[in-house]
């Protein structure tokens, strides 16, 4: 019977738990989890909580997925997100657990909450002090301060529609959206992020400071719907948070809580099919997954947590799709990739925050190249992350740690990154130089960098992209690739390319919404 996930919400939006799970018997049903990244990890928490038996199988050498950790010459660097937001989400997972989360993690505050400059040189402090930000965006457009405010508001009213009571719930059939339409049109979801930002502030700097969460989740501002506006109040809510020796703190910890429910996380084993019989009433069925090895392994019910394009493109057989068709997989949008430079310095830049966003000398124009051209432009706009501003450490001591990231079109771009890796980096870290980090160059100790074609050796992203399907008007919600898939009955997805999509709230949210469309055992 299924449970209510509403019925164990307390009124603040947080579960309610009671006592320490069941330990699983031999005897329970089993359920066989792809991919270990954050979604994987919190599903297989959530069903073995629930009394499930869970395997869990990834490609990689280690858990996390995008959230794997690199260490070189004494310099740790978190390999994908780095921004924590919405901590009580994985609070709820170590609760389910019968445990707490800050005797494994110890999460620190991060202030400012970003460090935006813009390329002229100016800066803007982007905290959860609505004060604070009324005095920075005093200093660029005094005119604007009351149209922030008006913009907070909105953005509460979609935060408490958009994610403290959809965020949670699945998008079946046309009914279940039908009934949440009036609310999103009264909230104007069918604007996109920039046409309502623009609606309150009129500054282009402000507008900008506004307006480029999306970024953050694979969406352009000037396409993604402005739903996705609650992320700023989300952010002033519970604020921005970095676990003390990185996120990969965060994976090590939910791999434990796997592991004391009796399941069994396995490495470097490759899913290459999932397994699907027919059933009784001629529907397909999954019934466990065979690995590239040649082993299969049986099981009750499947949760990928692999991108959603490439399960149904590659994992599950055409002949039992109806709904998501290759022709279809190939026809959708999906959100940008990066270009990620991980970097180890033998000096500290002791100026620098722990969150940086550096923009260019263009904004929408750039956003178009990326998107819609698909051409590598010659300028960009920059995320900058200097763990070390938090947790020193994360590098030798004197040194810093940091990774960079660049917005880049995804594969369906003509750009050989064989040939073009090293002249972009060059050009990046030319722009680091002479924006905030000088002597970068000749004070470099460790350099890596991750491509939109390592997305698609690494992670098996389709076409490269970073997050999956572009969360756009038209993919969100019902329109996104189901958490109960419409084509195989017994596979579930997580993760970014389902719903409510990207970044680390989205993602664990994917994993909450099982709770209601997962059977007990």
């Amino acid at each position: 019977m299924l449970r209510r996930f509403s019925d164990a919400l307390l009124p603040d939006g947080r579960l309610r738990t009671e006592g320490p799970p069941v330990r699983p018997g031999p005897g329970a049903p089993h359920a066989v989890v792809v991919g270990a990244g954050f979604g994987g990890l919190a599903a297989a928490i959530r069903l073995g909580a629930r009394g499930y038996r869970v395997t869990v199988v990834d490609r990689l050498d280690q858990p996390g997925g995008r959230a794997r950790v690199l260490r070189q010459d004494g310099f740790v660097f978190d390999a994908g997100p780095t921004v924590v937001t919405a901590p009580f989400l994985f609070e709820e997972l170590w609760a389910l657990c019968g445990k707490r989360l800050e005797d494994d993690v110890d999460l620190r505050p991060v202030s400012p909450f970003y460090r935006i400059r813009f390329d002229d040189g100016t800066r803007f402090d982007y905290t959860g002090d609505s004060d604070a930000m009324r005095e920075e965006i005093a200093r660029f457009a005094p005119d604007d301060v009351a149209g922030y405010d008006a913009f907070l508001a909105q953005s509460k009213e979609i935060f408490d529609v958009g994610f403290s009571k959809l965020a949670h719930v699945p998008f079946d059939g046309a009914l279940d959206m039908a009934r949440v339409a009036p609310a999103m049109m009264r909230l104007e979801s069918y604007l996109t992020v920039a046409q309502l930002v623009g609606k309150h502030v009129k500054n282009e700097k402000v507008r900008q400071v506004l307006s480029f969460h999306p970024l953050l989740v694979g969406g352009n501002p000037y396409s993604t719907t402005s739903i996705y506006t609650l992320i700023a109040y989300l952010e002033r809510k519970w604020g921005v948070w970095f676990p003390m020796g990185g996120t990969g703190e965060l994976v090590k910890g939910l791999v434990g809580l796997i592991e004391g429910l009796g399941g069994e996380v396995r490495l470097g084993a490759e899913v290459e099919e999932i397994v699907v019989e027919c059933g009784m009433r001629g529907q397909g069925v999954a019934k466990g997954v065979k690995l590239a090895s040649g082993e299969t392994i049986r099981a009750d019910l499947v949760v990928s947590n692999a991108d959603s394009a490439w399960t149904y493109y590659h994992l599950v057989p055409e002949k039992w799709r109806r709904r998501w068709t290759n022709r279809r997989l190939e026809k959708s949008d999906y959100s940008m990739s990066l270009f990620v430079w991980y970097f180890g310095t033998k000096r500290k830049y002791e100026d620098v925050a722990h969150h940086t966003i550096l923009l260019g000398p263009r904004y929408r124009g750039l956003l178009e190249d990326i998107f819609d051209a698909k051409v590598l432009a010659d300028d960009f706009s920059l995320y900058l992350h200097r763990p070390t501003a938090t947790d020193p450490g994360m590098a030798p001591e004197g040194c810093d740690a940091f990774y960079v990231l660049s917005p880049v079109p995804h594969l369906d771009a003509d750009v050989d990154w064989r040939t073009e890796t090293e002249r972009y980096r060059r050009a990046v870290s030319r722009y680091l130089e002479e924006a905030m980090l000088p002597g970068l160059e000749e004070n470099l100790v460790v350099s890596e960098t991750l491509t939109p074609q390592g997305f698609l050796d690494d992670y098996l992203s389709f076409k490269g992209a970073a997050f999956g399907i572009q969360p756009t008007l038209l993919q969100s919600a019902y329109f996104r690739p189901h958490n109960r898939s419409e084509d195989v009955e017994g596979l579930y997805l997580v993760g970014a390319g389902t719903h409510p999509g990207a970044g680390m709230p989205g993602v664990l949210s994917t994993a909450r919404v099982l709770d209601t469309i997962v059977p007990d055992p």
